[in-house]
């Protein structure tokens, strides 16, 4: 798989989501389907994504027992997404867990998706992970070990800041995949983000895979943001 550019479809409704694809005519594109998304249209927006040709990223997070995590990555695998993930903080079991029920869900002949874990998310800082999570040691320090944790369990890679990104191939190979959200262009707001890069930063960084979203689904002119982005990132 070559390292991609995720469109993040969060959008609110399937006809906004329609139209922001129609910009894109025939291209063939990766793109991010959340829980926002995924808890509205449920598998129908996989079918009809995977059938118009596009790669799906299925962010759903997942966070429970391992056992509920194991089914429901079963479940999951039927679905001919290409990655999945799960938070690395449910901890070791259950991780290995995900990694056991797509082993056993995806069909014969299929390729498992791609499994990745959420390390800290891009919207939290230091500040608000020692404050709010009680978690005391340095932020990067935090990362580095839930993506030690997450390539110990079986998962192929991890979400994280594109800034992260050196400091976890030194600690889990540079095959671990990373994929970075918090990407936006230099002139673009940050939002609710905390941890952001532009793409050209994130390739330079060794960053995998980006997730853009409102730089692209925002723009007045979605596929030419997209262009440029893409351009940027992939050099």
């Amino acid at each position: 798989m070559q390292r991609p550019l995720i469109i993040a479809l969060d959008l609110d409704d399937a006809g906004k989501r329609r139209e922001l694809l129609s910009h894109f005519d025939k291209e063939t594109l990766f793109v991010k389907v959340g829980m926002e998304l995924f808890y509205r249209e449920g598998r129908q927006v996989i079918e009809e994504l995977k059938d118009a040709g596009h790669q799906i990223f299925l962010d759903l997070k997942l966070h429970d027992i391992p056992n509920t995590v194991q089914r429901t990555m079963k479940e999951l695998a039927s679905l001919d997404i290409d990655i999945v993930n799960v938070h690395a903080a449910g901890g070791k079991k259950m991780m290995s867990a995900a990694r056991e029920g797509l082993d056993q869900g995806t069909p014969v002949g299929k390729e498992r998706p791609i499994l990745i874990a959420v390390t800290q998310l891009t919207s939290t800082d230091e500040g608000t992970m020692q404050k709010e999570l009680l978690i005391q040691q340095p932020l990067n320090e935090v990362v580095r070990t839930y993506a030690s944790f997450a390539k110990e369990s079986g998962v192929d890679g991890v979400v994280c800041s594109a800034k992260e990104v050196p400091l976890i191939h030194d600690a889990c190979g540079s095959s671990f995949y990373t994929v970075c959200p918090g990407i936006r262009r230099a002139e673009d707001a940050v939002g609710d983000q905390k941890r952001v890069v532009t793409p050209h930063e994130a390739r330079e960084l060794g960053s995998w895979g980006i997730v853009v979203g409102r730089s692209i689904t925002s723009a007045e002119n979605p596929f030419n943001v997209y262009q440029q982005m893409k351009q940027d990132w992939e050099g």
